[in-house]
């Protein structure tokens, strides 16, 4: 590590690769002596470059090897001839004995130059020490990866040792309010929660059972057991969830909503809470939202070329209603805040009415449904009305009052923006007919209609190629005479051995052209209006889960898992 002790700068390198400008370093570096961060994660959070672009400027400039970890499998011996003190203080890892050397070390550190921590490591470890650089957030997980649940099992158990020494006769209440003071279960709450986020679950499930509590995270969609407690914390876990969540602790036996805001790794996540009593206590659910999630790119969601060109389409409109439909947990409001965060330019004015409001984007104007005071979609959209918007995004059209109210504001000049509870893009139509929007008014008024699912995506570093059998032909609608590769889940480090690694958007988006408008002002079936969609060039769901399955993103067993009802 001798030759790399140069006297260069991080800032002075990213300068000279043009990652940043000189005003930029200069403007950071004023910022850096308030803040008191490192110089980069400032430039980071500053959104002047990320994580991997500053690795390979280090790895350009100082010509040291850059690794991975996400998919590496580390020696328990190896992390642990440093303590996780140490490892976190100077965001560095341990991963090798240098297959050239056995008296090397290898590690990974995210800054090169703080050559004080390589020394510590090199005193800690009595060895020589080859430094390789990685990322801050890839040394985090990979720490996480081994000392995560050690560090919650460990708050747990202190938790016991000094629960223990309470006066067994306390009463449960004024006990549960003493207990959350104590720091074992802050830290059994915060690390639960920190694990869930940085393994990419979507919610956290807090469950009693008889003798246990059972913590499960949903990752990709589907539920996977991360740890289980002794029942005797339940009481302090729920307390401390409540307190955070502005609840009534008090409350045990009646559901309860709330909400948390927390930053985690530099980035704010808002999680809502719901608490159901049950035989054994109270479940926790935690649903886990970043602006950062929401406010995807076009392209990140999954759309085709075709499928892009229809949506920009859509888009472009001044006036008309854009319906995005599918079941409960499709991406639908991930897609509508795709679409107003296109559409937010300085000269048009956004509300929206949302229950609740997932995320907050700054130039728009977002109201929060709230039943307790009245404030009703049907409400809120007659007042929005009045405050001149150009455009108005709708959470969901739930009656036939606001879908009545959506369709007024469309013909009258307005572009709406909303969702809908229904199996694919025509039988939409039919729905909010059944709402008592007579068939010519929906003709006039709806532009396009967008329905989608969510499909998990197999693990590129592990999915396995085969041939399709007969049956798999079939349904994939190719001729049994031909053959066809398509590829299944195995499971590595990289994917938490699950075979997927991520999920994409499945889409039908059905333009409404004159035809079809033809045929909703006539009452057409929608089978009918399916049809002649397709005719004009519209994937259904099931032809675009196909393609995926033959492109091999997915597996066959993922595309049988959706549901394509006409």
């Amino acid at each position: 590590m001798n030759c790399h002790r140069i006297k260069k700068r991080l800032g002075n390198m990213l300068v000279e690769e043009g990652v940043i400008t000189a005003g930029q370093l200069e403007y950071a570096l004023s910022e850096q002596t308030k803040r008191k961060q490192r110089l980069g994660e400032l430039l980071v959070d500053l959104g002047y470059t990320d994580e991997i672009t500053i690795a390979q400027t280090l790895r350009a400039q100082l010509g040291m090897d850059f690794i991975r970890l996400a998919g590496l499998h580390i020696e328990e011996d190896i992390v642990n001839m440093a303590n996780e003190q140490v490892l976190r203080k100077h965001r560095l890892i341990p991963f090798e004995i240098s297959p050239r050397d056995p008296s090397v070390l290898r590690i990974a550190v995210s800054d090169p130059l703080d050559f004080n921590a390589i020394d510590d490591m090199r005193m800690i470890t009595n060895m020589q020490i080859e430094a390789v650089i990685a990322t801050p957030g890839d040394i985090i997980a990979a720490i996480d990866r081994f000392y995560g649940n050690k560090q919650a099992e460990a708050a747990a158990q202190r938790y016991n040792r000094e629960k223990e020494k309470q006066i067994k006769e306390r009463e449960e209440d004024r006990q549960a309010n003493n207990d959350i003071s104590q720091s074992p279960i802050v830290i059994l709450v915060n690390t639960t929660i920190e694990q869930a986020i940085r393994q990419r679950a979507s919610d956290i499930h807090i469950e009693p059972m008889e003798r246990e509590i059972r913590v499960r995270y949903r990752i990709d969609g589907s539920l996977y057991e991360a740890m289980r407690y002794e029942i005797n914390l339940l009481s302090a876990i729920v307390t401390r969830i409540k307190i955070i969540s502005n609840l009534d602790i008090s409350e045990k036996r009646n559901p309860q909503d709330g909400r948390i805001t927390m930053q985690i790794d530099r980035l704010d996540y808002d999680i809502r809470v719901s608490i159901l009593p049950t035989v054994f206590g109270e479940k926790i659910v935690m649903r886990i939202a970043s602006k950062r999630s929401f406010t995807k790119t076009k392209k990140d969601l999954g759309f085709t070329g075709y499928e892009l060109e229809c949506f920009n389409s859509l888009l472009s409109n001044p006036f008309g209603i854009i319906l995005v439909t599918g079941p409960t947990g499709s991406g639908k409001s991930t897609t509508l805040y795709t679409a107003i965060s296109e559409l937010n330019k300085p000269n048009v004015n956004i509300i929206t009415v949302e229950d609740p409001v997932e995320a907050t984007i700054e130039g728009i104007n977002q109201v929060q449904v709230n039943t307790k005071t009245g404030l009703s979609f049907a409400n809120a959209l007659r007042s929005i009305l009045r405050q001149d918007p150009n455009i108005i995004m709708i959470g969901e059209i739930r009656d036939s009052e606001t879908a009545s109210i959506a369709v007024r504001a469309s013909i009258t000049g307005h572009l709406v923006i909303s969702t809908l509870h229904t199996n694919n893009a025509s039988s939409t139509i039919n729905r909010l007919i059944d709402m008592g929007i007579e068939p010519y008014l929906l003709a006039d008024a709806v532009i396009g209609i967008i329905a989608q699912r969510l499909i998990r995506v197999l693990c590129p570093a592990c999915k396995k190629p085969r041939q399709a059998d007969d049956a798999e032909k079939e349904l994939l609608g190719i001729g049994r005479d031909k053959e066809q590769i398509i590829y299944e889940a195995s499971g590595c480090i990289l994917c938490n051995n699950t075979g997927y690694h991520g999920r994409t958007g499945v889409f039908e988006i059905m333009k409404v052209t004159d035809s079809i408008r033809e045929l909703i002002s006539h009452g057409g079936s929608s089978k009918l209006i399916d049809g002649q969609a397709v005719k004009e060039g519209m994937s259904t769901l099931q032809m675009s889960a196909i393609r995926y399955v033959r492109e091999g993103i997915t597996s066959i067993c993922e595309m049988k898992k959706l549901s394509f009802k006409e």
